[in-house]
């Protein structure tokens, strides 16, 4: 990994290789890539000696837009079970870093918020699945984070007067 690369991180979503920093935590000195995020202000610092251990990867290619569009058109899937056992479930599929599961996330979460209001522990899914979704797309796409929700908006069908 080089400065310049841009790279997902999974429950974060992606950003872009900004820099290496070295800093001492604790008497140990350690070196650090830091990742400038494109949606916020947000930096997020990686341990360079950890980088294979966190499921870094590369950012989608525009082949596999395509993709992930099919899988935000499809029937959403209504998880059965207690709200504790969705939510982990849901979680377990953020935590993959696999941008196919962050899409299906976004359209089952959004889908189940039109039937019923989400709990606010879905609720936070939900907006986290949408943040690494657009965080990638805006790459893979070349656009600008608010084309990239407007559109995942449209395809979604969330109306701009709710809260989603």
């Amino acid at each position: 990994m080089e400065i310049g690369d841009r790279i997902v991180y999974p429950m974060h979503g992606a950003g872009i290789i900004a820099g290496v920093e070295t800093n001492e935590i604790g008497g140990v000195t350690k070196s650090y890539y830091v990742l400038k995020m494109p949606m916020g202000n947000l930096k997020l610092m990686l341990p360079i000696d950890k980088i294979n251990e966190i499921g870094l990867r590369g950012i989608i290619d525009k082949s596999k837009v395509e993709e992930v569009r099919r899988v935000l058109e499809e029937e959403p899937e209504f998880l059965a079970g207690s709200w504790n056992k969705r939510y982990h479930a849901t979680l377990d599929r953020l935590k993959s870093g696999d941008i196919l599961d962050a899409a299906a996330v976004a359209r089952n979460l959004s889908a189940q918020n039109v039937r019923k209001k989400l709990s606010s522990g879905e609720r936070r899914l939900l907006d986290l699945a949408r943040q690494i979704l657009i965080s990638e797309l805006v790459f893979a796409c070349e656009k600008s984070p608010e084309e990239i929700e407007r559109r995942l908006d449209e395809i979604l069908g969330v109306k701009e007067d709710t809260d989603v």
